[in-house]
């Protein structure tokens, strides 16, 4: 078992390692500090990088394609100028600009404002009772007719592979921001799926350690614990986000066609099973944590018993040491040459009938 999970690490370790680098850090471009790009699609190809306003002006003076704007954690003066020009709502704002949002779909006249929590697994050598084992992030969507804007917060969750990924697919992103959007979620969806992969590998491993020789002597409920925690953060990232999907799914919406919302009803599917997972995964923890604790009782029922048996063998020869003891002159076979070996076979056969029957019956 831990030979399989280390090998599932490293391949995991692996395939992060071989991840393309997002050009379009922060740190890097030139659109600013928050603006981690603006990109121009016709016919679902890209064209040149340009500012926020030249890049909706092109779109609307053309008539065709979309503008996709990135953000990474933009403070509200940074947002105000991109939230003016796209006229975005204001609680819609004000949801984007603060993070830690619950997964929600809102409609604002012809916009659509969608938030998703990312989740990553955290690698760790051995779970202990202080391991982060999730880390959640947020990716706030606004979609338009001719725009998409994507703002992020959390140290994870880049966009760029994904928009790279998307770039190689020109019949998709022709179908407009709503493909954008889909793809967004889908790519959400799919972090999911791989995180509770991760997690029931560490659930095995608890679950192991349970009922293992040791009998729970040596397992931590601390450990279990903390799992169980890390696992209501996923929960909270991913059961709030069935409705908006189904939604999206169903609910005829601006800017999502028929042909669409067959996607995300497979996004929804996806979902689903991601929740399944996670919702067996908090029964399972918690069938564990109630085993774990049964054996520790056990065990220290059995302690109790194994003192109390030697205590009740030692209490023979404490009464017989304890009789003879009492400084009187008259009692019997004080002056017997026999007396002494007498009184110590009489104890030695007392305490090994009883240890017999202790033994018999278990408790030894």
């Amino acid at each position: 078992m831990s030979m399989i999970s280390n090998l599932r690490k490293a391949v995991r370790l692996t395939h992060i390692r071989q991840r393309r680098v997002d050009l379009s850090h922060p740190a890097r471009s030139p659109l600013g500090s928050s603006v981690v790009n603006c990109v121009v699609y016709m016919d679902g190809l890209r064209q040149d990088d340009c500012a926020a306003y030249e890049a909706i002006a092109r779109v609307r003076k053309s008539g065709r394609g979309f503008v996709w704007v990135g953000l990474h954690e933009p403070t509200e003066a940074e947002f105000a100028g991109v939230a003016e020009l796209f006229g975005l709502h204001p609680l819609a704002v004000e949801d984007a600009v603060h993070a830690q949002q619950r997964p929600k779909l809102e409609q604002y006249g012809d916009t659509l404002f969608t938030v998703l929590k990312t989740a990553r697994y955290v690698e760790h050598d051995r779970l202990t009772a202080t391991s982060e084992v999730v880390e959640t992030g947020d990716i706030m969507v606004f979609t338009g007719a001719d725009f998409v804007i994507t703002v992020r917060h959390g140290g994870h969750g880049s966009l760029g592979p994904l928009r790279e990924g998307l770039e190689t697919v020109p019949d998709q992103l022709s179908k407009g921001p709503a493909a954008v959007l889909h793809a967004i979620t889908d790519h959400v969806v799919d972090q999911y799926l791989a995180v509770t992969s991760a997690v029931h590998e560490d659930i095995e491993q608890v679950e192991t350690d349970v009922f293992s020789d040791h009998r729970g002597r040596g397992t931590d409920a601390g450990r279990i614990y903390q799992l169980k925690r890390e696992l209501l953060e996923l929960k909270r990232a991913v059961a709030p986000l069935g409705r908006p999907l189904e939604r999206l799914a169903e609910v005829p919406l601006p800017g999502i066609e028929a042909d669409l919302r067959t996607y995300f009803r497979d996004a929804a599917d996806h979902l689903a099973r991601a929740t399944e997972q996670v919702n067996s995964f908090d029964e399972l923890l918690n069938s564990i944590l109630q085993a774990n604790i049964a054996q520790v009782t056990m065990a220290q029922n059995e302690d109790m018993r194994k003192i109390s048996a030697w205590v009740a063998i030692l209490a023979v020869p404490t009464m017989i040491c304890g009789l003879y003891g009492m400084n009187f002159d008259h009692m019997p076979e004080l002056r017997w040459t026999y007396g002494y070996p007498l009184a110590v076979g009489v104890m030695a056969v007392a305490c090994f009938v009883i240890h017999r029957g202790f033994r018999r019956n278990g408790w030894l």
